[in-house]
């Protein structure tokens, strides 16, 4: 597996966020067809965290950590290029957030995720609810609110 990369938008070389943008509005926007406003501010947030897993050339699994509250991270924009899904990539990414993450771990799942996000500890804590795709002529996309539930020694 590819080395994690784990860093705060400041960090980040431009043309890599370049990189990230792109995968996210080609699985979001292009892909799933859901016009929705991508750039909503919290990229540049000096509490987001935007890990992810390149090839030689660009990102091609990443996700991104919000801070919520004192205690309480919140996992988004989970995506991975079409071309390198099933090989366990963003499995890993979302491993990486639990071993790295203390406190509480929130989600909005894509309702047809829900199962696989069980696998690594996550639980629903809520009723699904439908993400608007960013105008009328689009339905949105169910999502389920989950936390992860941490082991108690």
């Amino acid at each position: 597996m590819s080395k994690i990369f784990d860093q705060p938008f400041k960090k980040i070389k431009p043309l890599t966020f370049y990189e990230i943008l792109r995968l996210r509005i080609d699985v979001f926007v292009v892909e799933q067809n859901c016009p929705y406003p991508e750039l909503d501010g919290f990229d540049v947030d000096s509490g987001t965290r935007h890990i992810w897993l390149a090839d030689e050339e660009s990102p091609v699994s990443y996700l991104r950590v919000l801070r919520k509250s004192k205690g309480v991270d919140k996992i988004g924009r989970v995506a991975t290029s079409l071309h390198n899904r099933n090989k366990g990539m963003a499995k890993s990414l979302i491993e990486h957030v639990i071993n790295t993450t203390s406190g509480e771990l929130v989600l909005d799942a894509q309702a047809y995720l829900e199962n696989w996000y069980e696998e690594m500890g996550f639980i629903t804590n809520g009723k699904a609810f439908e993400e608007g795709c960013g105008d009328d002529t689009n339905s949105g996309i169910l999502h389920v609110p989950m936390v992860y539930k941490r082991e108690i020694d």
